[in-house]
């Protein structure tokens, strides 16, 4: 093989001939084949086409897939591929995939009595409509699986995989095992053998991880031309492009490729797996923004959520200060959110909106005790036949300040921000893990934290970030807030980043640059002297240096006690809006909507009049942009438009 890759998958289409079955499709515009012949063994071929100088199987290789799972049920399984010997049944070398879970299959006559080996990796999430390479490294009892570039399993079996295991007379068999029950339902890209060698290193050198290529068949490479005449194409070839209608639906990984159609605006826009991108419009700029609508509260305001709910609608949860009367949620009907359910908050500082598969959650961060002295934060759980939240979990918190949920590996969490105890605000936040076999979350890790006030998760590559905004340690509020990246399983420090009263961190990207924006609310320490204004004082943009592989300070704005950011876009253009809240004098303080100006950073465009404002939230629906900010100084927040040319 003279350690050449084998390319599986484009012996079974030779010269781009597909055999029975197979088809050509499109998926976040990436092609892989779907297999649906009825004849397995059409999806085969003699072992000796790639072992063309030594029937045996090498001892040490890799295996790269790139896939794309569907959903299958909890107890069934599917080959992804199998070698097997003519007259035998049993797999001599196989991949299967369950559920949460891969099997590497191999037969050993000189180990284990003739029988197979299962070698298991469990906690390998797949089903979730994302197409996902996967590297199978084997060497000897070592197995290592690296899913999409992250870090590898590794697991040690008793059996060592075979040093002459003989091919002679056996075929390679493509999403089967000759026969139709547990035929794999999904797509298949890319199958590669690599005899000797560990491919991680040569695979993980591209920028789209999930989808790295060593050898892909040629007829999976490209869009097949548009026939010149009458003929039809040469092998058959679908896509699931679909169009959708109505207000601007969530831009995913999901959604990669799908189009959506906006009538008011006359424009038709294409995903690209984080955002819109305009087909055909007439580009919008922000113009000016106009009050919309004041929407009253029960009482002071400390943040708010605007989320949807498929096909219910539109919502804002507001978390109010005062018990009775709790926190509120609104409907977005006829074009103004309208009061739609109470829930009972003890100074209810932030909400949470977030979903486990078919399951949608709002959790709620109490700040204070309830009337018998009990102090815990609340998740409650959408009931589609009654049509609003009913409690699902208490959590025990301590001055609770913000929840964050996020998935990572197919596992959901869920990060609660404690901020005091008593008078000691060096205590420690947590992060509880979903178990799926209890319903239940769960005390997954404590991180220690001092005042804090927000978590912000994100993403970059194949690697998990979570940012804490620390506040205050007792003394000063000039102290470092950490950035940490999950690493075997765990989150660790990645970086500190000194800040003044940290109230929020705030992700986002323009075009391929990410940033992270902090708020700085004040600056006081007991053992400097007083400042001229401890309210005054900068907030900061970090960019990520992908060389230094850290995140340095781009550009300082002064604002004044800012408690929040929130990143919106208009047309092509970027706007990063912040909540100052107080100014050392006044509530009564504008806040301020910057445009992105490229070298020049970010630049002051818009003047907001609030008065105490404490959170913004960027919504949009068919009828055009909105933002809406919450006061914490009156019961009484704002829905604001904005009105484009």
């Amino acid at each position: 093989t003279d350690l050449q890759p084998l390319d599986i998958l484009s012996e079974v289409v030779p010269a781009g001939r597909l055999a029975h079955g197979m088809r050509v499709f499109q998926v976040q515009g990436v092609h892989g084949f779907q297999l649906t012949t009825s004849r397995p063994r059409a999806l085969g071929f003699p072992a000796s086409r790639l072992f063309i100088h030594c029937d045996c199987f090498p001892e040490e290789f890799s295996i790269i897939i790139t896939l794309r799972v569907l959903s299958i049920p909890a107890k069934r399984n599917e080959y992804v591929f199998t070698l097997m010997a003519e007259e035998n049944p049993s797999v001599l070398v196989g991949l299967r995939y369950a559920p949460d879970k891969l099997h590497f299959i191999f037969w050993s006559q000189e180990r284990a009595g003739g029988w197979q080996t299962h070698v298991t990796f469990p906690n390998v999430s797949l089903s979730d409509n994302q197409w996902h390479t996967l590297i199978l490294a084997v060497s000897g009892q070592s197995f290592s699986l690296t899913v999409d570039c992250s870090v590898p399993k590794d697991v040690v079996a008793e059996t060592p995989f075979p040093a002459s295991l003989s091919v002679k007379r056996a075929s390679f068999y493509l999403g089967n095992r000759r026969r139709r029950k547990g035929m794999f339902t999904g797509l298949l890209r890319q199958l590669v053998l690599l005899p000797g060698a560990d491919a991680t290193p040569r695979i993980c050198t591209a920028m789209n991880f999930k989808v790295a290529m060593l050898s892909v068949p040629t007829v999976l490479q490209d869009v097949p031309v548009k026939p010149t005449s009458n003929e039809v194409l040469k092998y058959p070839y679908e896509t699931d492009t679909k169009v959708t209608l109505g207000s601007r639906p969530p831009c995913t990984k999901q959604e990669k490729a799908q189009f959506w159609f906006n009538a008011s605006q006359r424009g038709l826009y294409l995903c690209n797996g984080s955002a819109w991108i305009s087909m055909l419009e007439v580009k919008q700029r922000l113009d000016y923004v106009e009050e919309y609508q004041n929407l009253v509260t029960n009482s002071e305001t400390m943040g708010v959520e605007v989320f949807t709910i498929p096909e219910v609608g539109l919502f804002a949860a507001t978390a109010n200060r005062y018990t009775p009367p709790g926190s509120a949620i609104y409907k977005w009907t006829d074009g103004k959110f309208v009061p739609y359910q109470n829930i009972p908050t003890y100074q209810a500082q932030s909400w949470k909106y977030f979903t486990i598969g078919k399951k949608i959650f709002l959790a709620v961060a109490n700040f204070e005790q309830n009337d018998r002295g009990q102090e815990f934060s609340v998740i409650y759980k959408w009931s589609h036949r009654k049509e609003k939240f009913i409690t699902y979990q208490r959590i025990t918190t301590h001055s609770a300040r913000d929840w964050e949920a996020f998935v990572i590996e197919g596992e959901a969490f869920l990060a609660v921000v404690n901020h005091r105890e008593g008078n000691n605000h060096n205590i420690d936040s947590v992060i509880y893990r979903w178990n799926p076999r209890t319903g239940l979350f769960e005390t997954n890790q404590t991180i220690p934290t001092s005042g804090a006030y927000d978590w912000e998760f994100f993403t970059i590559g194949p690697y998990s970030f979570l940012a804490v905004a620390n506040t205050f340690n007792g003394t000063s509020t000039k102290i470092y807030s950490h950035i940490y990246i999950w690493l075997s399983g765990s989150f660790q420090l990645f970086q500190s980043i000194l800040t003044f009263g940290a109230a929020d961190w705030e992700v986002f990207r323009i075009g391929d640059r990410v940033f992270l924006a902090v708020a700085n609310s004040h600056s006081y320490d007991s053992g400097m002297p007083a400042p001229s204004n401890f309210y005054a004082i900068n907030s900061s943009i970090y960019e990520l240096n992908i060389t230094a592989q850290m995140f340095v300070k781009f550009q300082d704005l002064l604002t004044y006690s800012a408690l929040d950011w929130e990143f919106f876009s208009v047309g092509d253009d970027s706007f990063l809006v912040v909540a100052n809240s107080f100014d050392g004098f006044t509530f009564s303080v504008n806040s301020i909507i910057y445009r992105w100006q490229g070298y020049e950073g970010f630049v002051a465009a818009h003047h907001l009049p609030t008065v105490g404002c404490r959170d913004w939230e960027a919504f949009h629906t068919a009828e055009g942009s909105y933002l809406l900010y919450s006061s914490a100084k009156e019961p009484l927040s704002k829905v604001l438009k904005l009105k484009t040319t």
